[in-house]
């Protein structure tokens, strides 16, 4: 390799490196690990063009290459270790599924880590640094952190799903979600997209970052996520109130919360059962009040059951309103919505 040669690669490794600086400390701050962040800046910064002008004996650092993942160029660390950056007491798969659901409708930003904007990686990045596990940045290095999983049947909510992606390969994924169970995922698709709920399809690799959970629904059907046992006796009333089944009422507030009761949504849906502030002070309840909440979903769920005579159709109200039902003629063409109707029914199904 000519020097010149040489001086352009590293000049090119230290623009990348420096322009990924800010959004790499931004995104390490949630779990305070500033040292790798740093250190890596230092080993591109330090180590120079590996046949001109750089230390004797010197070799360009393996962070040199610089690969495009989905909106964001970043030096390449070595593979994370198994287990590694996740908290001594790690969150559980439904708190995962909970807060990668509070941004949904996040616009789709190329190289976006922050609720302004996500790509799939950054959105992936972001939501375990807000529970305390430090993943690295790219699909193509996500992709080594923690255990593999053998098939899609085997895997839980909280996993990490990858897929070859119009930037990767099987072998170095270029496109990343959150499972969420029920053949389902939470992802940043596209440019001119929104995070939002998906299909799984059949991804190339799978990877639990988590201990593995019990009790979990997973894609064969195997039945909701057990409610805390203080919510058990707040469903059992108000299915019996307002003539709801119990199962429907608990899928509801597994898909929407994740049984979260101060959970807030992108677009401001709150509490246990996601309602509206409009919604909720309709109904007269307090969203944030598991009892109260509970009691108002099951309100909303048996009009809508009285009115369309369908638990699909109810659902697709529940999630998009009645007027864009009335609109449609039936179940909104919103691939939200349609998922959504489909992760709930899958659960109440798996558990009946």
């Amino acid at each position: 390799m000519s020097d010149l040669a040489a001086i352009q690669g590293w000049l090119s490794s230290v623009q990348a490196t420096m322009s990924g600086l800010a959004s790499q400390v931004q995104q390490a701050a949630p779990t305070g690990d500033f040292a790798s962040v740093f250190s890596e800046a230092q080993a591109v910064l330090a180590g120079g063009p590996a046949s001109a002008g750089g230390a004797a004996g010197a070799t360009q650092p393996s962070g040199g290459t610089v690969t495009p993942q989905y909106g964001t160029f970043a030096p390449a660390p070595a593979p994370a270790p198994a287990g590694a950056g996740v908290p001594a007491t790690a969150p559980s798969a439904s708190t995962v599924v909970a807060t990668a659901e509070r941004y949904l409708g996040t616009p789709y930003v190329w190289g976006g880590s922050t609720p302004a904007g996500f790509d799939c990686s950054g959105l992936v990045q972001y939501v375990y640094g807000q529970l305390g596990v430090a993943l690295p940045r790219t699909s193509e290095l996500q992709a080594t952190s923690g255990t593999a999983v053998a098939t899609l049947a085997q895997a839980q909510p909280g996993d990490l799903v990858f897929y070859a992606g119009s930037d990767g390969t099987p072998a170095s994924p270029g496109h990343v979600g959150i499972y969420i169970g029920n053949g389902l995922m939470i992802d940043a698709p596209q440019s001119g997209t929104v995070v939002s709920i998906q299909p799984v399809g059949t991804p190339v690799a799978i990877r639990r970052v988590l201990p593995a959970a019990t009790g979990a629904a997973t894609a064969s059907g195997g039945g909701p996520t057990s409610a805390p046992s203080a919510y058990a006796p707040l469903f059992a009333a108000a299915a019996s109130r307002y003539g709801v089944p119990i199962s429907l009422l608990e899928a509801v507030a597994q898909v929407e919360s994740g049984y979260n009761p101060n959970a807030v949504s992108t677009v401001g849906a709150q509490g246990l059962m996601q309602l509206m502030p409009a919604t909720a002070a309709g109904l007269g309840v307090n969203p944030f009040d598991p009892a109260q909440a509970i009691d108002g979903a099951a309100q909303l769920l048996s009009g809508y059951l009285g009115t369309y005579g369908s638990t699909p159709l109810a659902l697709a109200a529940y999630n998009a309103g009645p007027a864009a039902v009335a609109q449609y003629g039936g179940v909104p063409p919103y691939p939200q919505t349609q998922a959504y109707i489909q992760a709930v029914t899958q659960i109440v199904g798996g558990g009946s």
